[in-house]
């Protein structure tokens, strides 16, 4: 889910069943943040309160602020969710459950 700092710190409450589903939170043009009366920790509080569990990472597009952790987000989700390492999660409950076959 994207809240540009443009859009105020008051989305997570207004609107919190979209944050209580995403599990990831882009704050975004951070860059902006001194420049209108959007305070982060603020926000951050609200989006906890409506969704413990959620990821927020700040990004700016212009500066390139915070799009490293992104992609490692990115790909962290990517690698847990890819069929190899759904394949290998199943290969190693079955060896080590009880009375495992260990083919």
């Amino acid at each position: 889910m994207l809240l540009s700092v443009t859009e105020g710190d008051d989305k997570p409450l207004k609107y919190p069943q979209m944050f209580a589903a995403a599990d990831l939170l882009l704050i975004t043009k951070i860059d902006l943040a001194p420049y209108v009366p959007f305070n982060v920790e603020r926000c951050r509080s609200a989006v906890h309160r409506v969704n413990p569990a959620i990821d927020i990472l700040e990004v700016s597009a212009m500066s390139g602020a915070g799009l490293e952790s992104w992609y490692g987000w990115l790909d962290h989700r990517r690698q847990a969710a890819s069929p190899q390492a759904a394949s290998s999660r199943a290969t190693s409950s079955r060896a080590t459950s009880p009375g495992a076959d260990p083919q």
